[in-house]
């Protein structure tokens, strides 16, 4: 069922927005070489019993998975992109690290992910990371009132075929509110002026992710851990976005972030 949020109730939602950025700007801050992921995971511990939030991941059983999941944050490195379990690892200089992270403030939802940079950048990991990071202010800049949920889809699509990246199909981004996962749907690939409607009071969690050289995925023996098939590094950029009278309000901007413009 798509719930249209009334705008008190996506004003409820950005004050959770705000927090998840903060939340992603500090695990960002924090991502050096030396630093344990679990250590990450137990200073975000801290930072939602501080704020009085609820973490959308703890306890989480979706049809995929093994068991509930029991870390507030998903922690990918390298290959890893998708429900990266923490796990006693340490940080190398040249690692790629995705952070994806969701609570509720309330009883409202807001869902986030960044990949950064750990150390010294390589140059096709910087440019695979700005891949997924044009391709969701794309998204954005689509997501208006009388486009479809198609022209998401494709605007993503388009640049990714720009980079020369494949796509896959099977996770993408999905509606958000009273809880994490809602319908629709959103595919990282599809086909402009197709699907539902978009109209005022839609949110959205817009995610594209990407895999250097494969659309194929494979699970860890955790059962959580989603890598690409064929080893090659990963990013994945994410924000919950409301659909307003006119350009869609992004409720986890980071006070940092700068829009990327330009392949």
């Amino acid at each position: 069922m798509i719930e249209l949020k009334t705008p008190a109730e996506i004003d409820r939602m950005h004050v959770t927005g705000r927090f998840v950025a903060e939340v992603l700007s500090e695990v960002g801050r924090l991502a050096d070489v030396g630093v344990n992921l679990l250590d990450l995971e137990h200073h975000v511990r801290d930072m939602i019993k501080q704020r009085g939030a609820v973490s959308c991941y703890w306890d989480y059983s979706p049809s995929f998975g093994r068991g509930p999941f029991r870390n507030v944050l998903c922690l990918a490195v390298n290959d890893a992109v998708l429900h990266g379990l923490p796990h006693d690892y340490i940080l190398r200089d040249g690692d790629v690290l995705t952070a994806d992270f969701a609570v509720t403030i309330d009883g409202w939802a807001a869902d986030s992910a960044r990949t950064v940079i750990v150390g010294t950048p390589a140059q096709e990991d910087q440019r695979i990371i700005r891949a997924t990071e044009e391709a969701l202010e794309a998204a954005i800049e689509v997501a208006r009132p009388g486009n479809r949920l198609g022209d998401i889809s494709a605007a993503i699509w388009g640049v990714a075929r720009a980079y020369g990246y494949p796509v896959n199909t099977e996770f993408g981004g999905h509606g958000i509110g009273r809880t994490m996962h809602g319908d629709p749907h959103v595919s990282n690939k599809g086909q402009a002026g197709r699907g539902m409607k978009l109209r005022p009071g839609l949110t959205l969690a817009l995610e594209p992710w990407l895999a250097r050289t494969t659309d194929k995925i494979v699970y860890d023996p955790d059962g959580w851990t989603i890598r690409s098939a064929d080893g090659s590094r990963t990013a994945h950029s994410e924000h919950t976005v409301a659909i307003t009278d006119g350009d869609a309000l992004v409720l986890t901007r980071r006070a940092s972030e700068q829009v990327p413009r330009g392949a």
